[in-house]
Parts: C-alpha cells; structure tokens; sequence
C-alpha cells in the first residue's frame, strides 16, 4: 500500500453504491454521509486536501439508491442517483471539475422522468454522452435512453421509443449494452413480471452498433420497442415462475474468436443453482452448464436481496483457455479454466492480486454484522496505481428500515494500491 486517505463518515445502516471517479488529474467521490445526505468530495492527485460538497438529497433505507458519475467532453461532471420510482434526481456542475458549481437540474428532456430507477452513463459509438434509466416498476417497466449534446448542454431523446418495453406486463432487466470487441454493442436481459424475484424469464439478446439501429444474433433488424413477442431475441426460454434466474450476478463476455457468450444462472433439471454459459455459435445458441453443484439458492419476495450465487465475464486466456470468476455462498469461489469448445471447467486459476494489508479485509466496527464494501478507480494517465474506496455496512434488509439500535457511521477511506488487485 503506497497511502491511506481518510474521507470522512458514511451510514452504516444499509449498503448503497457509492461513485468514484479519477480524471484530469483529479478524483472525485460521490457517498452519502452520517447523516445519509448526498456528498461530493474532491482532491488533487498528490494532495491531502479535500473538498466537500453537500447536495439537496437524502437516502431512505433503499438499497438500490446507488450513486453513479460522470465527466463529459468540457469537463463538466454530471451526477444521478437515490432514486427508486421516484422523479429524476439529476446534478450538474456549471463550472469544470468544480464540485462547488454542482446545481440540480429539475429535468432532462421532461417527459417519463417520474418513477426512475437503475441511472447509468455510458459512451456511444461516436463517444457521445448517453444516459439510461428504467421508466415505470418491478413488472412493468421501459428502459429509455437519452443523449447529451454538448454545445447546448441539454438533453434529448437517443430514441423515439423505448428500447425495450414490457407493455404494463412485465419489465426487462439489463446486463448491458456492452461494447464487445467485434464492433457491436451487445445487449442480454431477462424479463420479469412482479415485483417478486422469482418471477425472472426468458433469457434474451441483442446487439447494434450504434445503440440506435438493433438487430437479433444472426443480423435481422428489430422493430423498437423490444417486446418479449420480438422475433429471435429469447436465448433460453425459461420457466415464467421459479426458473433460478434473478436480475443480478448475470453477465456479458467473448472467446478468442470474439463469440458473445452470456453468463447467467438458472435452475438445473434437479432443482439446483448452476452457472450457464449460452455463446453464439453459427445460427445458433450453444447453451452449457458449466458448474454441478448439489445446492439450490432459494429466492422469493422483492427489495434487494443478497446475492448468492454469480458468474463473472467469461475472457480468453494468454494459453488458449478461458476464464470465468465464480461465487457460491455454499461451495465458495474461485476462477475456472474453461476449455474453448466445450465451455466446461478443466481446471482452476490462481488469480495473481496485490497483497493487502490485513486491515483491508478485517472488518473494524464492533457492531455485529457489518460488511466491508469497497469501490476501485484508475487513473486516466497510465500510472499504475490502483484506488480503493473502503467503507463498512450492514447487508441489504429488502430495503426495510432496520430497528434501532444502528451501527455508528463508519470511516470511508481511500486506499492508494500499486499494481493489480
């Protein structure tokens, strides 16, 4: 470890997603403090000086109200976040890399900007500015997207229509879009009909290479909005009830051959969690199981709920393999060496990591429960110094309020690393 910073104190009650961010010379930080309310901090690469701003927002006990940033093409930041069906919560500096000129923005194109969730920033094919949002609820939800224009500094429309649209019946849930290697944005989702988890569906794909035009696996275009009734988007067409797929731990990865290969989770035949590997092979969808554990993850109700079982991105490998991270509350975690043909697992990775220091994972409140949550960032220079965001938590409770009494506010700390973690 090269240095600590201390930033300040954060709530501890429930876990939600901080932003972090470093760029020009700068980082910047984005957390809710002690008091729960809406923070920017700020410093110079090399200074112990912090800058702090407060915003006008305050989080409740959701935990899907994470924070999420980012610096456009004029070096203006622009922040969203706390929300879950609620209005657009939206910030702007007015100022360049100036976190005291933040403002809130009331609006960004004024229409379907009332019940937000799951904000994102993102980089079109032209490196264009683009943000998404999920319009309306669990079971009945659009995804929009919106482009920023730069010399106006305002907001409009990327599409005519949403990009996917669960016509008051279901809403989709995204991974995704991710620039893949072969030019394309590639787009998986799964449908969901409730507000309760178990009712995940119907593994589905896409891809474009403007994130205006789509089109299904084997080229043909597709109307917007993407419906489940879309001809050629569903991979796996599973169970509408109890299928073992749930909106988190589900991914997007590419062989050597630059194949998509979606990583996701489901039920086997006999009931049990298994990671399933579907890639596109040819005209067709090549769908494996991957692990064989004899363990079944059992998921019902809503709120956000611990995540126990996941597969990561599946990369190639400098021998020719492949490689995938997984994780299972039961049967631990680990990485696979995947053969190429068969996507099964031949062996395991070591990983090569930094060595941290002990106090890194050790957690340090006395409070019974609580979790280390950690954020990273790199610099935009080519050093290769490592930042780790560090603070401590109490797991999700389905963003219920947790009775008193509630752990003190826990030290954020950023950790300065030198290598690969």
């Amino acid at each position: 470890m090269l240095k600590k910073h201390e930033i300040g104190k954060v709530w501890a009650g429930h876990p939600v997603g901080f932003a972090f961010l470093t760029q020009g010379g700068q980082q910047f930080i984005a957390y809710y403090d002690a008091e729960r309310r809406l923070t920017v901090a700020s410093r110079e690469l090399g200074s112990d000086a912090w800058r702090y701003q407060l915003l006008p927002s305050t989080t409740g006990w959701d935990s899907h109200n994470y924070l999420t940033m980012v610096i456009d093409d004029d070096n203006h930041i622009h922040l969203s976040g706390n929300m879950h069906c609620v209005p657009l919560i939206y910030f702007r500096t007015t100022r360049p890399l100036d976190i005291s000129s933040f403002e809130q923005v009331p609006a960004m194109v004024g229409s379907e900007e009332k019940r937000c969730t799951y904000p994102r920033f993102l980089r079109g094919a032209q490196n264009e500015l683009i943000f998404a949002y999920r319009d309306g609820q669990s079971g009945s939800g659009n995804d929009i997207y919106n482009v920023y224009d730069l010399k106006t500094r305002q907001w409009r429309r990327l599409l005519d229509q949403p990009l996917t649209d669960g016509k008051g019946l279901m809403n989709a849930y995204c991974a995704g879009p991710k620039a893949g290697p072969d030019g394309y944005f590639h787009l998986c989702w799964m449908w969901r009909d409730t507000y309760k988890c178990e009712t995940n569906h119907n593994l589905s794909y896409a891809r474009s290479r403007d994130l205006r035009h789509w089109e299904t696996a084997d080229g043909q275009p597709v109307t917007l909005p993407m419906t489940l009734e879309t001809p050629g988007l569903i991979v796996d067409p599973t169970p509408r009830e109890f299928s073992g797929m749930i909106n988190m731990g589900f991914t997007i990865g590419f062989d050597a051959e630059q194949r998509v290969i979606l990583s996701y989770h489901k039920y086997d035949a006999q009931g049990n969690s298994q990671i399933y590997n579907a890639r596109r092979e040819g005209d067709r969808w090549n769908i494996v199981q991957t692990s064989d554990w004899d363990w079944r993850w059992e998921f019902t109700g809503g709120g956000c709920v611990p995540c126990e079982v996941s597969g990561d991105a599946v990369r190639p490998t400098d021998d020719g393999f492949l490689a995938q991270g997984y994780r299972n509350r039961e049967k631990g975690s680990g990485t696979w060496k995947l053969d190429p043909q068969t996507l099964k697992p031949v062996g395991k990775i070591a990983i090569e990591r930094d060595k941290m220091p002990a106090d890194w994972s050790k957690v340090q409140g006395t409070f019974p429960g609580l979790q280390v949550k950690s954020v990273r960032s790199t610099a935009d220079d080519g050093s290769d110094v490592i930042y780790l965001l560090r603070w401590e938590t109490m797991p999700v409770n389905r963003d219920r309020p947790r009775p008193e009494p509630w752990p003190e506010p826990s030290t954020l700390t950023l950790w300065e690393v030198r290598g690969k973690i």
